[in-house]
This record gives structure tokens, C-alpha cells and sequence, in this order.
């Protein structure tokens, strides 16, 4: 069921991806790409090898962490329910049909695809800086998300009230619980990672809406949605939310930041020690 489930989620998104690519890219993008992409390789190979292990350590890492944060983490469930009341409740109790539908797929699959898209995209830039941003921001987002599963456990509003949340996703697409259970454990909700990420793509795809304004558009309303979606369903708190925003505007922050100032692609550029080059000296 598993490999089905991400058989399907794989087809759509790419799908997804291919549209955008029609719509806010551009042939002469991949025109010039063609002839660039092995210096664009080179220039993003460094912050993609430290996201891929970053993603890796996560992926180990996760398993212990409910361990860890009941040992040495504060329970923050019960003050979160109490600032913000049974907001989530009230939320669904709006629930349509077609709410539930919409957020279920933007939950599952407008995510990956707001992940995946900005990385051809920005690739498709003559210009690495864009995408080496988003993934230095992607590496922060999940280092920093970790650090705080551990200091903070709390359980989402579906396990702390299952008598009075309703599990939406599951009503929608019962089979997407052998992907959740995968990657989701009961005590990593705060803050909401879809929604860091979600808001991180957004905030970059805003910073760049001079090259692709269309974009800029799709992703403000996709990581609006993505948010809404964490509530709607019962998985995040609000503070959950807003916590995810904050981590976000960090991991954009500082991602600027390293970015501008340490580049070993530019670096290695700068120091140039080719033959001809020592020739010229």
C-alpha cells in the first residue's frame, strides 16, 4: 500500500510540476540551462549535500525524538490549549465537503509540489543565489524544527481530544495513513513543519516575484492554504502555525545571511588556480 500511496503521490506531483513549468518558466530558461546546468551544478552541490544529510540524520533522528523530548522536553500541549482555546474545534465545525477535499489535497499534495517546484524553477536561473537561499532555508528549517521537537512535546489537537477532532484527512484518504505514520510522529507538532516550509517558499517566492510574478501568486495562496490546512484537518494547533511562520522568517533570515557571506563555490571561483591563470600572475 505504501509504495502505491507514493507511486500516486509521485505521478500528480510531477504532473503538477510540469504545468508550472508550462506556465511560469519558459523555454529560454531551459534553453540556456542546457548550457549552464553543470556550473549551476557545481555552484548548488555544496548546500545540497548538507541538506541531503541533514535530511538523513532527520530521518534517524525522528524515531528517538518523542524518547528524548519526554525526558528532557516540556510539555507544552495543555498551556497551548489553554491560550488558544478550542479554536481548532470551531474551525471544524465549518467543515465542508469541499473544504475537506481541498485542504486534504493541498495537505498531501499541493505541499510537495510548493516544495519541489521552486527547486527547477530557480535551477532554471542563470543566477544559483535564488536556489542555494532555499536550500540553505530548507537545512535550517528541518536543524532548528528538530532542536524544538526535542525541548517542546505536544501532542496535536486530533491525539489530545480524538473524541472531538475529527481526522478529515483520513476520511478523504484513508490510505495516506501508512505515509503519515511514516513520517509523522504524535509529539512533533510544535511548530508546524508543513507550515515552516510552506511559509518559507512563500516568503522567498514573494522575495523573487520580479523573475516569476505568476509564481509568486500560486505560492502565496498555496502556503496560506497549506497553514489553513494543518488546523482544518486537527494535526497543528494555531500556535502550532504561528510558530512554524516565525521558524520560517528565521530560516530565510539566516539563509540570506550564510549565503552572502560563505559560498565555497565562489570561494573556489575567487581562488582560481588553473595553470593559465598562474601563468597571467
Amino acid at each position: 500500500m505504501l509504495v502505491r500511496v507514493l507511486t500516486q503521490i509521485a505521478v500528480v506531483v510531477t504532473l503538477l510540476v510540469l504545468v508550472g513549468v508550462a506556465l511560469f518558466v519558459g523555454r529560454y530558461r531551459f534553453r540556456d540551462t542546457r548550457l549552464e546546468w553543470r556550473d549551476r551544478v557545481r555552484k548548488v552541490a555544496p548546500i545540497t549535500a548538507v541538506l541531503a544529510a541533514v535530511l538523513l540524520f532527520n530521518s534517524v533522528a525522528r524515531q528517538i525524538v518523542p524518547d528524548l523530548s519526554l525526558l528532557v522536553g516540556w510539555n507544552v500541549t495543555w498551556p497551548i490549549y489553554d491560550l488558544e482555546g478550542q479554536f481548532i474545534l470551531w474551525l471544524q465545525d465549518q467543515a465542508t465537503p469541499v473544504a475537506t477535499a481541498y485542504f486534504s489535497f493541498i495537505y498531501i499534495y499541493g505541499y510537495i509540489f510548493l516544495l519541489v517546484f521552486p527547486v527547477v524553477a530557480y535551477f532554471a536561473l542563470s543566477n544559483t543565489r535564488p536556489l542555494r537561499e532555499l536550500l540553505a532555508a530548507y537545512t535550517l528549517n528541518y536543524t532548528l524544527g528538530l532542536g524544538l521537537y526535542v525541548l517542546a512535546l505536544a501532542y496535536g489537537p486530533r491525539n489530545m481530544m480524538p473524541e472531538l477532532v475529527e481526522a478529515l484527512l483520513y476520511d478523504t484518504y484513508p490510505q495516506y495513513q501508512h505515509l503519515t505514520r511514516q513520517v509523522n510522529r504524535n509529539t512533533n507538532v510544535f511548530p508546524s513543519l508543513h507550515t515552516s516550509l510552506a511559509a518559507t517558499v512563500t516568503f522567498l517566492a514573494y522575495r523573487t516575484r520580479s523573475v516569476y510574478p505568476g509564481w509568486a501568486v500560486i505560492a502565496v495562496v498555496l502556503g496560506v492554504s497549506v497553514a489553513i490546512s494543518t488546523m482544518y484537518l486537527g494535526i497543528h494547533w494555531m500556535i502550532d502555525v504561528v510558530a512554524g511562520i516565525g521558524l520560517a522568517y528565521v530560516s530565510v533570515a539566516l539563509a540570506g545571511h550564510l549565503v552572502g557571506r560563505w559560498s565555497l563555490s565562489a570561494s573556489l571561483s575567487e581562488r582560481d588556480l588553473s595553470p593559465r591563470r598562474l601563468l597571467e600572475r
